[in-house]
């Protein structure tokens, strides 16, 4: 086969599904700092409700409810979305494919993908994802 054939290329559909992800995390996070004042980034948010002060462990905010687990945060946007997102030490953003599976599938329109799409289609996006231990993404921004 030749190198960039169209079977090389990430499913347009697939590619589509980790930038929605991205966007959607993006959403999350302008939401969440605009609710909740003292929240700087999303990392935060484990501290705030570890700490029982501000918020508790799961809630609502404007159209989002949100689980604080382990490590991470799940948030569900009033269209049933899941955007599940875990956070580093230092409060870096970052998702493997499982997360970006469940997202597509909990799509109003849902996409079941690989996690053979989903590592190509994360390949022809860095940068600006970056992979920052094996099978674990962030945004460079982040």
């Amino acid at each position: 086969m030749e190198p960039g054939s169209a079977a090389e290329e990430p499913n347009a559909v697939t590619a589509c599904v980790v930038v929605g992800y991205i966007d959607a995390l993006n959403a999350v996070g302008m939401a969440m700092r605009a609710a909740i004042t003292p929240l700087e980034r999303l990392g935060d948010m484990l501290t705030l409700a570890r700490s029982h002060r501000i918020i508790g462990r799961s809630g609502e905010v404007g159209p989002y409810s949100y689980q604080v687990h382990g490590v991470g945060c799940l948030f569900i946007s009033d269209n049933g979305t899941e955007i599940d997102v875990d956070f580093t030490a230092d409060g870096r953003e970052i998702f493997d494919f499982w997360r970006l599976r469940r997202y597509g599938q909990s799509l109003p329109e849902p996409h079941v993908v690989t996690e053979q799409d989903l590592r190509s289609a994360v390949e022809s996006l860095k940068p600006p994802l970056i992979e920052v231990r094996p099978g674990w993404f962030s945004t460079a921004s982040a």
